[in-house]
């Protein structure tokens, strides 16, 4: 999970109490990465708590390939070894621009080409999170996964499952043995169009979520998914409350008591 406006350290310490196994942090926040303090420090205060750090995001747009790009990668590699992350983000283009089919696919490929042996040197992985906006250049995970397998990267790539982005891409396959992370947020308001739905609609996940949320954690268990599951709430209301721990622990328990594997 990430909680805009704290410390890292006030971060550690919520996730500990609601007990949760890591946290992402994130480099597109309003505070400084890590608050000013080297990667090092980050990680020995993690390894204090007991817990992980997932993920480090992240690089926007990685399928816009550059030098520039390149070294937003390698910066970000860099980083998240100094810190002990596990994985870093990847997010496509998100402004309308690269979505014809040909040009989609020779972005991508080009992208994940080129980044994959900074990951082996590095011994990281890149979550690739595609966004189910009909302004993402890059919305299906099948169409992603045939790129990764035709180069041959498998192990340096994996996926991200975000219920949000899945349900506006019209749901479809899973792939949970390429699932590196699942984020969970819903959207509540009951008159909202699936496709006028932004980040600013995302809350925290509760009875009245149109998401689906449930059913599609519950697919992803039942197929055999037993990674990380983050909350990735961007609504200005959720990163305005003023006990943001007993909210995420309604929404915890709500989860963790309607999520169940139905036999096969």
């Amino acid at each position: 999970m990430t909680v805009p406006g704290l410390r890292y350290e006030g971060l550690f310490a919520l996730a500990k109490r609601l007990g949760c196994i890591g946290v992402e942090l994130r480099n597109d926040l309003a505070q400084p990465l890590f608050n000013g303090d080297a990667p090092g420090v980050v990680a020995a205060k993690a390894k204090n708590q007991g817990l992980r750090i997932v993920g480090l995001s992240q690089v926007y747009p990685f399928n816009d390939w550059s030098d520039a790009r390149r070294a937003a990668v390698d910066a970000l590699i860099r980083t998240a070894s100094a810190c002990g992350a596990e994985t870093i983000s990847l997010i496509p283009r998100n402004d309308g621009r690269g979505l014809g089919a040909g040009e989609r696919i020779g972005n991508l490929r080009l992208a994940l080409r080129e980044i994959a042996p900074m990951l082996e040197a590095a011994g990281m992985i890149a979550l690739v999170e595609p966004l189910g906006f009909e302004t993402s250049s890059l919305r299906s995970k099948a169409e992603t996964i045939e790129v990764i397998e035709s180069l041959g990267v498998a192990r340096q790539y994996r996926l991200v499952h975000d219920t949000f982005h899945h349900h506006l891409a019209g749901g479809g396959p899973l792939f949970p043995e390429y699932t590196g992370i699942v984020h969970v947020s819903g959207v509540v308001d009951v008159d909202l169009a699936v496709a006028d739905m932004r980040d600013a609609h995302r809350v925290l996940v509760d009875e009245a979520d149109r998401l689906g949320n449930i059913a599609q954690i519950e697919a992803l268990l039942a197929a055999g998914y037993a990674g990380p599951i983050s909350y990735e709430a961007f609504s200005p209301a959720v990163h305005a409350l003023a006990d943001p721990e007993s909210a995420l622990r309604r929404s915890i328990g709500f989860l963790n008591e309607r999520v169940s594997l139905t036999p096969a």
